[in-house]
């Protein structure tokens, strides 16, 4: 049964990986400045890349059809961090 969530336990460990970063570099930084609030956006947007990167590989069996998804769902990804983050296109959601 491990070995069928051997692929989302390094997603999550990748994710646990990423949000320390920022977490370390605020302790010798002022230029990073996270709250809470922000940890958990971001916790939560890259547990959904993550969960549906693991859906695409499991569901699709065509290696094109994978890789066509996975960037897709990455440039997904990047759009909404950066819009969360600076707000390239403007909306209310965009940070200060």
């Amino acid at each position: 049964m491990l070995t069928n969530y051997k692929r989302v336990l390094i997603i999550l460990g990748v994710i646990s990986v990423l949000l320390v970063i920022p977490f370390i570099a605020m302790q010798f930084s002022n230029e990073v400045n996270w709250s809470l609030f922000d940890f958990i956006v971001m916790g939560g947007l890259l547990l959904t890349v993550g969960l549906f990167l693991e859906l695409i590989l499991r569901t699709f069996r065509r290696p094109s059809v994978k890789i066509v998804l996975i960037v897709i769902l990455f440039l997904l990804f990047l759009l909404t961090w950066a819009e969360l983050a600076v707000g390239i296109f403007g909306t209310p959601f965009a940070g200060s």
